[in-house]
C-alpha cells in the first residue's frame, strides 16, 4: 500500500517523536514515596503510559494497567506527580531517533503538522520547546485543550480545523490504541511508529505493516 499526499500530519508526543518514560518514570516513583509505597520499575510504567497523567498515576496506585475505577487517593497522588514531573520533564527525555530528521523533510514538503497528546498543556509546550520540536508544529492540542481526549475523536478533529484541513484526509502518527482507536474514529489514515509505549496491545502490534514507519520512513515514502 502506497501513501498518498495527505492535507496535514498529526502527530502523538509521547512514544512517537518523544521517548520521555525515564522522566514520567521518576515522576510516579517519587509520587509513591511520597505516599509510602514501593517505587516502580521503568518498564511497568512504559507499559502505562497513553491516556493521560491521570490515568497513568491511576495504574500506578493500583499496580495494574487494566483498571475499571480510579482508586482512592487518585486526585491527591495526582498533584503530587504534577510537582514532581515539572521537576524531572526534561533530565532524560529524548528525541527517537530519525524524527528531527524526518520532520525536516516533511516540513520541506510544505505539509502542516500539528502535535496532538494526551499530555497536559502545562507539559506539552516545555517538553516540545526543549526537544527542538516547536518549530515544526503550528498546532498543539493537549489532552486538557477540551473536554475529551484520545481515544475520543475529538482533539484530532479540532486539530485538523485549526490547520484548516480535513481530518479525513489527513494522517495521524501514533504508537497506543489510544490513538489507534482515536483515528480509527475520526476517519483518518493511522500511521503507527514501530516503537513506543503500546502496552502489549494486539491491536497496535497487529497494525498493517505498510502502515508501520518511522518519521523518516514516512519521510520517505511521502516523497514526491
Amino acid at each position: 500500500m502506497s501513501l498518498s499526499r495527505p492535507e496535514a500530519l498529526l502527530f502523538d508526543l509521547d512514544g512517537t517523536l518523544v521517548d520521555s518514560a525515564p522522566d514520567l518514570t521518576t515522576a510516579v516513583n517519587r509520587m509513591l514515596v511520597d505516599l509510602d509505597r514501593e517505587p516502580l520499575q521503568e518498564s511497568q510504567v512504559r507499559d502505562w503510559i497513553g491516556n493521560g497523567a491521570r490515568r497513568l498515576v491511576a495504574r500506578a496506585l493500583a499496580g495494574k494497567r487494566d483498571i475499571d475505577v480510579d482508586p482512592d487517593g487518585t486526585d491527591t497522588a495526582l498533584q503530587r506527580f504534577f510537582v514532581h514531573y515539572h521537576e524531572t520533564l526534561v533530565d532524560q527525555s529524548c528525541v527517537y531517533p530519525g524524527v528531527l530528521e524526518g520532520l525536516e523533510r516533511l516540513q520541506a514538503l510544505a505539509l502542516p503538522m500539528a502535535i496532538v497528546t494526551n499530555k497536559p498543556t502545562a507539559f506539552t509546550a516545555p517538553l516540545v520547546e526543549a526537544m527542538g520540536l516547536a518549530e515544526f508544529f503550528s498546532v498543539s492540542v493537549s489532552g486538557d485543550t477540551l473536554a475529551v481526549k484520545k481515544p475520543h475523536p475529538g482533539p484530532l478533529e479540532h486539530a485538523a480545523k485549526q490547520l484548516g484541513v480535513d481530518i479525513k484526509r489527513s494522517i495521524y502518527v501514533g504508537d497506543s490504541r489510544a490513538d489507534v482507536d482515536a483515528a480509527s474514529a475520526a476517519g483518518s489514515v493511522m500511521v503507527r511508529v514501530p516503537y513506543g509505549y503500546s502496552g502489549g496491545d494486539a491491536v497496535v502490534a497487529n497494525h498493517p505493516t505498510e502502515l508501520t514507519l518511522t518519521v523518516l520512513e514516512l519521510a520517505q515514502a511521502l516523497a514526491p
